[in-house]
């Protein structure tokens, strides 16, 4: 019995500790960066380039959570991001800034994703500043939680 009792109390604890591990990160936090312009040669044009806080860069590499609004840019590669607003007032209708999206690089292809639609992702936080094709924010390994 004593043998079980310990059994159980392990499991709780390592249970409540990989529940309470997860990074739940909101976009007030993601907005703690600053932009440099750089000229590019190569489009000749500027391009913003981030800077981002301790905070921010603490959460880098982490497996974290986050809610927003999905966009799907190309359903057909597979290609979503997530907003912290809806398209009409987001970063691509020139209505926010860079830091309030999210490229999401799902693990698994989920059908029905609907624009505008809010969702929970859960994931990897990758930061990007040197990848001028990819948004600043990356979430890699993301699966949808809620």
């Amino acid at each position: 019995m004593k043998g079980k009792v310990i059994l159980l109390t392990t499991f709780f604890i390592m249970f409540m500790s990989h529940f309470f591990s997860q990074n739940i990160i909101t976009w007030e936090l993601l907005k703690d960066v600053e932009f440099d312009e750089i000229w590019s040669e190569e489009f000749q044009a500027y391009y913003m380039v981030p800077k981002f806080s301790n905070s921010v860069k603490e959460m880098d590499g982490k497996e974290v959570q986050i809610r927003g609004f999905i966009i799907p840019v190309d359903i057909v590669q597979d290609y979503y991001v997530l907003s912290a607003n809806p398209y009409s007032s987001c970063f691509f209708c020139g209505q926010a800034g860079p830091e309030s999206v999210m490229e999401i690089q799902m693990i698994k292809k989920y059908e029905g994703l609907r624009m505008d639609q809010v969702i929970t992702f859960q994931g990897t936080l990758k930061l990007n500043t040197d990848d001028i094709y990819q948004l600043n924010y990356i979430l890699e390994e993301a699966q949808i939680i809620e």
